[in-house]
């Protein structure tokens, strides 16, 4: 059995590490790249969309994404799941990220699957976090349309076209 100090040592490990998942949806939400990038290692990586490794190029690409087509986004996350074995630590969690594209107004839904270590200066950063979407698409048209035989969320939603 673990120790006492061990099991504390866990649980802060746990909810530092849950705090920096947090953090990062935040500081991604309020356009603070410095300190979004900050929550990575030096040579950390974001995959998804594209590949963005280091800080440098961390703060290029998701300020680049902001300044072009997704002029809003904001990032809600959920059901993780870590696994951590000494300084290192994994795990993924639920993404769903309502966002403005072009003007039109658009849902996504994803996974994050992480990376984490923990460094010399004893704070958690990511290593890599990658990004899966689901899907993603246009508000209007309701939650990707014909997913296992059912009707979009809009039309469910509306008795008559339920009928149909």
């Amino acid at each position: 059995m673990a120790t006492v100090e061990e099991r504390l040592q866990r649980l802060e490990d746990l909810h530092e590490l849950q705090q920096l998942r947090a953090t990062y949806c935040q500081h991604l939400d309020d356009g603070r790249w410095e300190e979004l990038a900050d929550l990575f290692t030096a040579d950390g990586a974001f995959v998804g969309l594209a590949t963005a490794r280091g800080r440098s190029e961390l703060i290029e690409f998701f300020a680049g994404l902001q300044d072009g087509p997704l002029s809003a986004w904001w990032h809600f996350s959920a059901n993780e799941t870590l696994e951590i074995d000494g300084d290192r630590a994994s795990g993924q969690t639920w993404l769903w990220q309502p966002c403005v594209v072009d003007g039109e107004s658009q849902i996504a839904a994803g996974r994050y699957a992480d990376q984490m270590a923990r460094e010399a200066d004893g704070r958690w950063r990511f290593v890599e976090r990658r990004v899966t979407f689901f899907w993603w698409g246009p508000l209007a048209e309701g939650w990707d349309r014909g997913r296992f035989g059912f009707p979009p969320a809009a039309e469910a939603a509306d008795p008559v076209q339920a009928a149909k």
